[in-house]
């Protein structure tokens, strides 16, 4: 594989700057983790293409997780087999989690242990008032 080096800057919301350089054996995988981490910075500008490409992803995964897991718990390794029959396309678990953990912060989804692994649930809304 031939030997790369990519550059990302951003700033945020707040004026900090932030410049990342990965060098080496770039693979889609690693470039994807970079942009993963950049994402956890609120409010950062970074590649207006590739948010909106991870968005797609988690609203691809929120979706399996509507149509397969509504009403009962679920797990990552649930979602992950659900999505590639879905989507015809492999992903790494690590990126179902990432999603999954986000979802829980968002309050779409609540977590709960289970011996060694983590079950979710899709958040019930009320319409009381």
């Amino acid at each position: 594989m031939k030997r790369r080096k990519v550059k990302i800057e951003l700033e945020d919301d707040e004026g900090s700057k932030y410049s990342i350089i990965v060098e080496g054996n770039l693979t889609r995988d690693k470039v994807m983790r970079v942009f993963e981490m950049m994402n956890l910075l609120e409010g950062s500008d970074s590649s207006d293409d590739y948010n909106e490409a991870m968005n797609t992803l988690g609203d691809k995964i929120l979706k399996v997780i509507e149509e397969h897991f509504l009403y009962g718990e679920f797990t990552s390794s649930d979602v992950l087999e659900a999505f590639e029959d879905a989507y015809n396309t492999p992903i790494k678990l690590s990126m179902i989690s990432t999603y999954l953990a986000r979802f829980v912060n968002k309050g779409v989804l609540t977590r709960s242990r289970h011996g060694k692994e983590w079950r979710y649930k899709r958040m019930v809304l009320s319409n009381k008032h």
